[in-house]
């Protein structure tokens, strides 16, 4: 039977956050039982299409999931339980913020059947939070971690970021010794990145410089890796393959998956689309599903294969040779010869065991190295 994985998008938020570019805000009225109302439509009448996958993973992300009533997010699993095939042992996560993941809520989640919980941390120096317009400080997050441990959650991820405005080597290190102290079953560390359209972007702020940003990046890797914390993507590491996100992983390897919700993207068969961004028009047009889609646009080999390597090389595995055969019945090196020639002399690509990967140098640039493998 073909796989597939489910995403459901939350957009609501108590605030946004000011370095937050994802759709997301905070609601008015009744909006959120009537945008809940819609998924569940969507997912209904979805289900038809889909009838010959089995459904390996779900994952609830926003906004702020956990900001909602639980009763709500719960009802939607139970939704996509009732209208897909979804497996014994599926992989079942949902994103929560200190602020609102009380104990009531996490317990409602396990007995719903979420199985993976991810704690948006960010920093336990509260001052470094309050710099990036969090709604919650350091005691809300231990807090939380220990009612979701409490609630059943064995498989807890916890988000860090650092190059903050204000944050030392030393700040960030200490947030992250604190965070491995709680032997949560994967972490995800990421660096702040100012996008275009958050206030971040027109405000002057005391960011880190650039040695510091790096000196960040190579004592995550270090500092993790004492801990058993293996690396197994650019930005994230699990205790032992078992932890690794199946999710995630469908994404970077160019799985099938299908998204609800405003602005949720889908990719089956090599076809991508996405939702209306307007939670407005969304809610008004949800009995027509071709009136919410939009942007379809079936891939061609050339942007398969350029996806497969950018994607692909996302992962500290690589991307498999013999993969890349099967699905283009092509050679990898008839194709990008010329390219992993130039990065494997550099030190920066390296062919094992069937696998092309990126060195720990090459990681260190993998943007530039990547970018290459666009035809």
């Amino acid at each position: 039977m073909k796989q597939l994985s489910i995403y459901v998008h939350v957009p609501f938020c108590v605030r946004k956050c000011l370095y937050c570019d994802f759709l997301s805000f905070s609601p008015e009225g009744s909006i959120v039982t009537d945008y809940f109302e819609a998924l569940n439509k969507e997912i209904s009448q979805s289900a038809d299409n889909y009838r010959d996958y089995e459904i390996k993973s779900v994952f609830f992300g926003g906004g702020t999931p956990s900001f909602v009533d639980s009763k709500l997010v719960c009802g939607c699993l139970d939704s996509i339980r009732a209208c897909f095939n979804v497996c014994d042992d599926a992989e079942i996560s949902l994103e929560v913020n200190p602020a609102s993941a009380i104990f009531r809520k996490l317990s409602d989640y396990r007995a719903a059947g979420f199985n993976r919980i991810s704690i948006g941390a960010q920093s336990l120096n509260d001052s470094e939070l309050k710099a990036i317009g969090r709604a919650h400080d350091s005691r809300a997050f231990y807090d939380t971690f220990e009612n979701a441990r409490k609630a059943g959650f064995d498989n807890i991820n916890v988000d860090v970021m650092s190059a903050l405005p204000g944050q030392s080597l030393e700040s960030y290190l200490e947030t992250l010794r604190k965070v491995i102290s709680l032997r949560p079953s994967h972490i995800s560390a990421y660096s702040l990145i100012i996008e275009e359209g958050t206030p971040f972007y027109d405000m002057d702020l005391d960011l880190p410089g650039e040695e510091t940003d790096r000196l960040m990046y190579h004592e995550t890797k270090n500092l993790l890796q004492q801990h058993r914390y293996h690396r197994y993507e650019i930005s994230n590491y699990a205790l032992g393959k078992e932890h690794e996100c199946y999710h995630n992983k469908v994404y970077w390897t160019r799985g099938n998956y299908l998204g609800f919700g405003i602005g949720a993207a889908s990719m089956v068969e090599n076809v991508r689309w996405s939702n209306l961004r307007s939670i407005d028009e969304y809610i008004q047009k949800i009995d027509n599903l071709s009136e919410i889609r939009e942007n379809t646009e079936p891939l061609d080999i050339k942007s398969q294969m350029e996806e497969f390597m950018f994607l692909g090389l996302r992962l500290v595995e690589g991307v498999s040779i013999s993969e890349f055969k099967r699905q283009f019945d092509k050679d990898i090196f008839g194709v990008y010869g010329d390219v992993i020639s130039k990065y494997t002399e550099m030190g920066l690509l390296k062919l094992d065991r069937g696998y092309l990967h990126l060195t720990d140098q090459g990681l260190d640039v993998s943007n530039t190295v990547m970018a290459d493998f666009l035809l």
